[in-house]
């Protein structure tokens, strides 16, 4: 499938028109992983049809900056370094977590950065671009964003809800104890905080203090009429994870009350897709707008020798976030490398995804965990045109047929198996914006469901026909 395209393509076969019953969200799919060594990314999508990308460099001397058009494109855009480390004092060592906004008919550029003589001096800096294109634009230092406490502060974001433009960041108090926390205030300009900041959150649970006590890197969406920052804890290693604060739109976001932490991370470290240390994320749209995108960083190993700091190999990675019935967004797992997976709604039960349990593949709603619903499509295991779904929290498990019932298995390297575990995409049977599986080496019968079990059979009445048609979301 063409990430952000109106229409669907899927093994050559693409959709029909937009029909009503299309899900507001169709299906988005992007390749992993999208920049190598870049951590703590920034996607921004701006009205000029561009997507701008900047992100930390292992050197942690420079500030980047590439676009593209379309998020896959930023993996080959070119880069280029719009602004470098002081040679002495301030901002001379230490540049993180760069994000770029555009505030006012300006660019700016949240950054961290400590001093030469002391490199864990690290403090929040602005820059500022008044030109049209950013990358070719001549950026100027609006200077330190200045905070009632002078003390280790980083990853400054900026949102605005009702109006009212915020700061959100992490920040150390030595009257709270060692790590950071998270802090939110107003701003009276894009460079400037007024009134006195808010703690709202503080590492206390254990998934938020592994290695160190932190909380940092916030980031914001907005949907159903609440505010859900996330943020990043523990060490930046395999145990580095997000979490979740959630708020009223309507209420007062610089009281401390007006927040709600997860009890447990949403998103983590995952070993069969061989994720690890999942983090300091920012939120992007795709392409036709209608879908969340997740932007994050982690690494493809769990081992790292010595300090997490000094290992490049980070790297920025995107993924679709779904939304679950209550409003609330379901991050899922980090994926595997590759194409990312799709989800496959009914037709004629749009609430229902195809889904595995106890390896049984069915229709159902409220699918928990997301990424029993996930599937990644596949050049097919026959070859000849099919394609085969793989599943999304098992690699190397494919939907086949076995009995004409529809099973999650792992493939055995039997020509059989390969056989079964393949289908033709053909264009939805019931609606040709959806999508139907013929069967590899059953010609005639479908994947369809049936009493919400998944079934490949033959189809003769609409109700069949409706009853193996998919969307992809």
């Amino acid at each position: 499938m063409i990430a952000g395209s109106a229409t669907a393509t899927v093994a050559g076969v693409t959709a029909g028109p937009a029909h009503a019953a299309v899900p507001a969200s169709p299906g988005v799919t992007y390749t992993n992983t999208l920049a190598a060594q870049r951590a703590d990314p920034h996607i921004f999508k701006h009205t000029d049809g561009f997507y701008y990308f900047t992100a930390t460099v292992p050197a942690y001397d420079r500030i980047v900056l590439r676009r593209a058009t379309t998020i896959q494109g930023l993996a080959s855009a070119a880069e280029t370094t719009i602004w470098t480390k002081h040679a002495s004092g301030e901002m001379g060592a230490h540049i993180w977590a760069p994000e770029i906004h555009f505030i006012d008919g300006k660019w700016y550029v949240y950054f961290a950065a400590g001093a030469t003589n002391d490199i864990w001096k690290i403090r929040p800096y602005v820059l500022e671009c008044a030109a049209a294109n950013p990358i070719t634009g001549t950026w100027t230092e609006k200077g330190r964003i200045a905070l009632p406490l002078d003390t280790f502060s980083l990853d400054a974001t900026t949102f605005v809800v009702n109006g009212t433009r915020y700061l959100s960041w992490a920040q150390n108090d030595p009257a709270v104890g060692s790590g950071t926390n998270l802090y939110l205030a107003r701003m009276s300009s894009p460079w400037a905080i007024t009134g006195t900041p808010v703690r709202i959150s503080t590492p206390t649970a254990s998934w938020e203090t592994i290695g160190h006590r932190v909380n940092e890197g916030p980031a914001v969406i907005q949907r159903n009429g609440k505010v859900f920052m996330t943020f990043s804890a523990s060490a930046t290693d395999a145990n580095y994870c997000m979490g979740l604060l959630t708020a009223y739109a309507s209420a007062d976001l610089l009281k401390a009350s007006s927040w709600a932490k997860t009890a447990g991370p949403v998103f983590t470290s995952n070993a069969a897709t061989g994720q690890y240390g999942p983090g300091h994320n920012q939120f992007t749209v795709s392409e036709d707008g209608r879908s969340d995108v997740l932007v994050y960083h982690d690494r493809g190993y769990k081992d790292i020798s010595g300090d997490p700091l000094n290992d490049p190999n980070r790297r920025t990675r995107v993924q679709k976030i779904y939304w679950k019935a209550d409003g609330t967004p379901d991050f899922g797992i980090p994926v595997a490398d590759g194409l990312t997976p799709i989800r496959l709604s009914s037709y004629n039960a749009p609430d229902r995804f195809i889904r595995h349990w106890e390896y049984r593949a069915r229709i159902e709603a409220n699918v928990a965990p997301l990424a029993d619903s996930q599937f990644r499509t596949v050049t097919g295991l026959a070859g000849s045109g099919t394609v085969s779904l793989e599943s999304a929290n098992f690699p190397g498990y494919y939907l086949r047929h076995k009995n004409y019932e529809l099973w999650v298995e792992k493939n055995d390297g039997t020509a059989r198996f390969r056989s079964d575990a393949s289908f033709t995409a053909r264009a939805g049977l019931a609606d040709s914006a959806g999508v139907s599986y013929e069967s590899y080496n059953a010609p005639g019968r479908y994947i369809r469901h049936y009493n919400y079990l998944l079934h490949v059979q033959a189809l003769s009445t609409a109700t069949d026909r409706a009853d193996a048609t998919f969307y992809l979301q």
